[in-house]
């Protein structure tokens, strides 16, 4: 989803630099960042709770101020938080965080300062998936709240707790998760909104468990009154449950939406939640399962069954932003016959030469790029000024300390899981270690033979190309908080170049403008910065 473009070639002093990484970094993991410190946590929960064992995994999280419970302020840039993995762990079992478990912003508990925090424990609860393909695996199971494990009813919490902390000084803080987080509530619907939910033959099928996909539908004014049938947006992008474009009917949108001037049309987004992310970039993955066949063949028919939608592909307009921008591009791209025209914003990398500052062709190591010399770290974020909001190291790190084995259902993951082939383990072979981050070149190849649009394009222009034109629209910002601007770029170059047919597309830019201003010039929402 976001990228630097900044492709220097690793000499053979970057493959001694990253063995040696690889070996300091595996005894960091043995030892943590500073494995001297006596202080533990230990995390349990009661049989009240949770009546069976859990395999799953205990966080704790620590925070200066409790306006908001720590679990609810951690993020990207949030309060420390530290995880382990539990297997079987029962009711009244302690599950131990010490030194050796990686934590983010901190990577150790023995980096925490000593002081006064408010500190709170969670237990995340895995589910078994015994998939068609054979592999057994544990994974987070959607409980319709878009893969945040700190937010999924059923998984389990403590109070927060004022605590003095000394990693120094040792000790061990126990703490016991006795609350549980309820059902999520879809709201009700209304003469405008309507929802559809059911569980999807195909999805459940590959993930040997029940597997659903859903819909938020806005109807235009008179859409009661009249039996006409209407053009439809289908608006790409992370899970929500709210309605197209925060509809409410009370906001300046809702009011344009119902004014006479308004264009009538019908508005739909989709949910379909994995096990590895709130969203699945709706195309036919080995890891995550035929997500692409379950929208157009389930979930379109579906909502074209239920609502008088024109079935014709000139009256089916895609849009979206970041990882929506992305499935917009992909879809339109993918299925040229299907859908009339893609309004793209900010996509997520367009092509894998930049993929949060990665070019996984040319990179050696995610984490760094080397400069004669110099090893420079490589960039994942940035603020409109140029100033670095956080490395790609430590971007993967907090990824890591979220879940292991691609269960962090954050975004790094769901490309490894979307683009990326089957491990041995049943779960997605990693493009790179997100300890040392040195890249797997055989699954590089991967992502670019099955996943790299621009490379898609390339390859099959002939046949694809005509069936394109006048239905490619770009807009992004060109300070892009995650880069993403630079492979949209990579594309627009490539595009000025077609031949039989030549069609360039439409890409706009907005002059230093962030990821959110081109995400929300285009779609509603986003409750992921990154994606």
């Amino acid at each position: 989803m976001h990228r630097w473009n900044d492709r220097i070639a690793a000499t053979s002093g970057a493959i001694a630099v990253a063995a040696f990484m690889t070996a300091t970094m595996g005894a960091a993991q043995k030892t943590g960042t500073n494995g001297t410190s006596k202080l533990t946590f230990q995390v349990m929960f009661p049989a009240s709770a949770h009546a069976g064992p859990i395999t799953g995994r205990a966080f704790i999280m620590i925070s200066r101020v409790n306006d908001r419970e720590p679990r609810l302020q951690i993020g990207r840039t949030g309060v420390p938080f530290f995880g382990r993995d539990v297997e079987q762990l029962k009711p009244g079992e302690p599950a131990t965080i010490d030194a050796t478990d990686l934590g983010s912003p901190l990577e150790s508990i023995s980096e925490i300062p000593p002081g006064e925090y408010y500190v709170q424990a969670m237990v995340s609860v895995y589910s078994e998936f015994k998939r068609a393909d054979g592999h057994v695996v544990w994974m987070h199971d959607d409980q319709w709240e878009g893969q945040r494990w700190n937010h999924s009813p059923g998984n389990l919490y403590s109070e927060a707790q004022k605590l003095r902390i000394d990693p120094k000084a040792g000790g061990t803080i126990a703490l016991t998760a006795s609350n549980v987080i309820p059902p999520i509530e879809a709201p009700a619907d209304t003469k405008y909104v309507k929802r559809i939910k059911f569980q999807s033959p195909s999805l459940s099928k590959f993930w040997g468990r029940p597997i659903y996909l859903g819909a938020v539908v806005l109807l235009p004014r008179d859409y009661d009154q009249q039996t006409i049938s209407y053009p439809v947006n289908y608006i790409q992008g992370h899970f929500s449950i709210g309605a197209p474009y925060g509809f409410d009917e009370k906001n300046d949108f809702s009011k344009a939406w119902l004014g006479d001037g308004f264009p009538r049309m019908i508005a739909v987004t989709f949910q379909h939640p994995t096990p590895y992310f709130d969203d699945s970039y709706a195309v036919n993955s080995v890891n995550n399962g035929p997500y692409g066949d379950a929208i157009l063949q389930e979930l379109i028919p579906e909502v074209e069954k239920r609502f008088r939608v024109i079935k014709e592909p000139y009256a089916r307009i895609l849009s979206g932003g970041s990882t929506g921008g992305w499935e917009a591009a992909a879809l339109q791209i993918f299925h040229p016959d299907f859908f009339g025209g893609a309004f793209i914003y900010c996509p997520d990398s367009v092509t894998f030469s930049d993929v949060e500052g990665v070019n996984i062709y040319e990179d050696e190591n995610a984490f760094y790029k080397m400069d004669g010399w110099r090893k420079v770290p490589t960039a994942n974020s940035r603020r409109v000024n140029g100033q670095l909001v956080m490395t790609s190291e430590q971007r993967n790190h907090f990824e890591l300390a979220n879940g292991t084995k691609g269960r962090s259902g954050e975004q790094i993951d769901i490309w490894s899981a979307v683009f990326g082939p089957l491990g041995k383990d049943g779960y997605f072979e990693p493009l790179f270690n997100k300890r040392t981050g040195e890249i797997n070149k055989e699954v590089a190849k991967y992502w670019k033979e099955n996943y790299d649009l621009k490379y898609y394009l390339q390859k099959n222009w002939t046949t694809v190309g005509p069936k394109l034109i006048d239905k490619l629209f770009f807009y992004t910002g060109d300070m892009d908080t995650y880069y993403l601007n630079n492979s949209t770029r990579e594309l627009q170059e490539w595009m000025k170049t077609t031949q039989n047919p030549h069609y360039e597309g439409f890409f706009m830019y907005g002059d230093n403008k962030p990821v959110t201003t081109s995400r929300t010039a285009g779609a509603a929402r986003s409750r992921r910065p990154s994606g």
